[in-house]
């Protein structure tokens, strides 16, 4: 294994852990970790929050310290886009036509933002939001008693939302379903966040299709289809993401909306892991194939993937667990809630900005979010990964202390 080389694609949250576990985990040989962005790898999330901001810079985000990847000997390659795989080579052609050669291959390459064909979409002012770049763009918009609209009522949209708020701007945020975060969460968080934002002066309009961006060389207005119109000197699009699977799909991997990965994490050829957002693999507290986009799925996918590639491979069985931070409530979510068929509430969720829901499956808990309410989603986690059953009466009574949900 000292003379085996590991190129690893992709140098965000899977990238950078899978390497760092390659080395930990007793690899001798070479670990070259590329990543298509300049800087060296940093935390994602925060793009959304306080980088967005300004309250951070890039040197507070780090996924770990520069020198932590020099004292692993891990080669750091920013900057640098793959082309293409040569399974048969075994190599993998850079975008100045140069070639890497390898015996163990990672793709660690995340998600693409979801773009939409929008009218004016392509004038200044007008951004996605996904890398370092993108936030560049957007800083120089963010002005005190400006406006600005989002396009799309996700978590990150409705994160980036409520900095822009914070920054003294005048914001809408525009979603094309009934009601926010409707995707993901039941119909009563939605409507508690419909009431945050509205308490901290933030409007959100629903099932609202935009049309167009309008302007003369910058964003000026935004257009819907039933008539409405919104001022905007910024637009922020933030519709969902896509796996990125363009680079596995040419190499002949098996792809469906993501790339296909077992429990090991290896994709169809055996001499290639693949772990993070652009994976699809089999969930066995789900039973069910799911694609998940968190930090927490990336590092501990990239876990599984490094360990197979030491030869010491361990099935990948955890939990998903997920959080936003908007203003001064942090939701966490335990678990996934796809297929729930009742809820119980735990706290008041019209008032106050503290409360929990679980979801359920019959009798069977599914998930939980909790809003401000560390103890229930620990609690919540801890039944999820032990399948434990609940008492729901015990549940839904806020008196009852979230420890003592465990024992009963």
């Amino acid at each position: 294994m000292s003379q085996q080389t590991c190129l690893i694609i992709g140098a965000s949250h899977a990238g950078a852990q899978l390497a760092l576990s390659l080395h930990q985990g007793g690899w001798s040989g070479r670990i070259v970790l590329i990543g298509d962005e300049a800087a060296e790898p940093y935390q994602k999330p925060p793009l959304s929050k306080d980088f967005l901001s300004g309250a951070k810079t890039l040197e507070h985000i780090p996924i770990r310290p520069a020198s932590v990847f020099e004292h692993a000997g891990i080669e750091l390659m920013p900057g640098r886009h793959v082309e293409s795989i040569d399974r048969g080579s075994k190599t993998v052609i850079l975008d100045d036509g140069n070639t890497l050669a390898y015996d163990k291959l990672a793709l660690t390459v995340g998600a693409l933002p979801v773009t939409i064909p929008l009218t004016g979409s392509d004038k200044h002012g007008v951004s996605y939001l996904r890398n370092l770049a993108d936030v560049a763009q957007i800083r120089p918009h963010i002005v005190k008693g400006k406006s600005a609209v989002i396009v799309g009522g996700g978590y990150i949209g409705l994160e980036a939302g409520a900095v822009l708020r914070r920054c003294g701007m005048n914001v809408a945020v525009l979603e094309a379903l009934p009601r926010v975060l409707q995707r993901v969460t039941a119909p009563v968080v939605s409507r508690f966040y419909q009431r945050l934002h509205h308490e901290e002066g933030l409007n959100i309009v629903t099932s609202t299709r935009v049309t167009s961006i309008e302007g003369d060389k910058r964003v000026e207005r935004v257009f819907c289809a039933d008539g409405a119109e919104f001022d905007a000197s910024l637009v922020i699009i933030a519709v969902g993401v896509r796996p990125n699977t363009g680079l596995a799909a040419r190499a002949g991997l098996g792809v469906d909306d993501g790339i296909r990965v077992d429990e090991y994490a290896c994709t169809s050829d055996p001499d290639i892991v693949a772990a993070g957002d652009c994976t699809r693999h089999f969930n066995p507290i789900y039973q069910r194939q799911v694609r998940l986009e968190s930090v927490q799925n990336a590092t501990d996918q990239a876990r599984t993937a490094a360990a197979t590639l030491n030869g010491k491979p361990e099935p990948y069985h955890a939990l998903p667990w997920f959080w936003s931070d908007q203003y001064d409530v942090k939701l966490q979510i335990a678990g996934l809630s796809e297929g729930y068929d009742n809820t119980v509430l735990r706290g008041n969720p019209e008032a106050g900005r503290s409360f929990a829901v679980f979801y359920f499956k019959g009798e069977r808990l599914l998930a939980v979010d909790a809003i401000n309410r560390p103890g229930e989603f620990m609690v919540g986690k801890k039944l999820l990964m032990h399948g434990h059953s609940v008492d729901k009466s015990k549940l839904a009574d806020d008196t009852v202390p979230a420890k003592q949900l465990l024992g009963s």
